[in-house]
């Protein structure tokens, strides 16, 4: 009704000094019977206003749907009028509409293919690799030592690339199941070994074997080796501890994860888990993409765990995953 208002106002005003113009026309030219003119001057509302209701309740559906948001684009075409403007606007939308989807299927249809051939791209690096690290395996020269460094991080990247392809399809790919923290925890920590020797860092798990926690196991697998990578990346020649730690807190279980390496500068605490920002470690540490944080904030939110991060330059860095209700 506001909205029917507002459209016509103006021309309510236009009316109304469109019946004074007439008016005062006949008054100008000599005619004095007032009586007979404010009768011709009502006859005229009335027939104005009764316009005015016939066009609202002709068009009340289509201010109706102006006037208040939809709940989905599909709502706000599938109505059909009959008033000629209201129904023309209808056509109009639902051919705009139709178009829309076939550009977003055509868009999901793209992006499938991309997702398929990334997935496959990925798999079919993994056979190559692999080859290599079986080649460097055991060996000492100094060349092989460092083709074996450059096939793990090269796995690392992959597997980055992988999940990332995979977090669209998040809803599809996961599934929640009780998974024992100690033996997840020792898993990631066995996938780098290599890693840990080779910075001179050390790995100290102290993680109760009979603590479990609600999850799923090859997600938080992803989450734990990002930031165990982040904590050996950033302590690389310390000789300290990375340290794995697991607590209740009523029915809740608390994982920390800590190192004593660099740390993060303080400006650059509150963007560490924007996607691709490095930050001045980023600019120091030349292999930093910037996307290792931002995935797991993306991963744990998704699992409906909760996730902190501490941090002190040239002290180190502690991050707690929490898992609600675990017990």
């Amino acid at each position: 009704m506001r909205l029917f208002l507002r459209e016509h106002l103006s021309l309510l005003i236009f009316t109304l000094f469109e019946f004074l113009a007439v008016l005062m026309v006949f008054w100008f030219d000599g005619y004095n019977h007032p009586l007979t003119a404010i009768y011709a001057l009502l006859l005229g509302l009335f027939i104005f206003a009764g316009y005015l209701v016939f066009r609202y309740f002709t068009h009340r559906g289509f201010y109706e749907r102006l006037s208040h948001p939809v709940d989905s684009l599909a709502e706000s075409v599938h109505r059909h009028e009959s008033s000629p403007l209201p129904a023309a606007l209808s056509e109009l939308m639902e051919t705009q509409y139709r178009q829309y989807q076939n550009m977003l299927q055509n868009w999901e249809r793209k992006n499938e293919d991309y997702l398929t051939f990334m997935n496959q791209w990925v798999h079919q690096m993994k056979t190559p690799l692999s080859v290599i690290e079986m080649v460097t395996q055991d060996e000492e020269d100094e060349r092989m030592i460092s083709i074996s460094e450059e096939s793990d991080r090269l796995r690392r990247g992959l597997e980055m690339v992988l999940y990332v392809a995979r977090l669209d399809t998040f809803e599809q790919d996961f599934s929640v199941e009780d998974v024992n923290l100690k033996q997840i925890t020792s898993e990631a920590v066995h996938e780098h070994k290599r890693y840990f020797i080779r910075s001179h860092v050390y790995p100290e798990v102290l993680v109760d074997e009979s603590m479990s926690v609600r999850t799923d196991a090859k997600w938080m697998r992803f989450i734990l080796e990002q930031l165990l990578s982040n904590a050996i990346k950033y302590s690389a020649g310390s000789g300290q501890k990375v340290t794995l730690t697991a607590k209740a807190d009523g029915r809740a279980v608390i994982l920390e994860i800590q190192d004593r390496g660099v740390g993060i500068p303080k400006a650059d605490l509150p963007r560490v888990f924007r996607p691709f920002y490095t930050g001045e470690n980023g600019r120091r540490f030349k292999e930093s993409t910037g996307m290792g944080l931002y995935l797991v904030k993306e991963v744990i939110s998704r699992l409906n765990h909760q996730i902190e991060l501490e941090s002190a330059e040239g002290q180190g860095t502690r991050v707690r995953i929490r898992f609600p209700y675990a017990l």
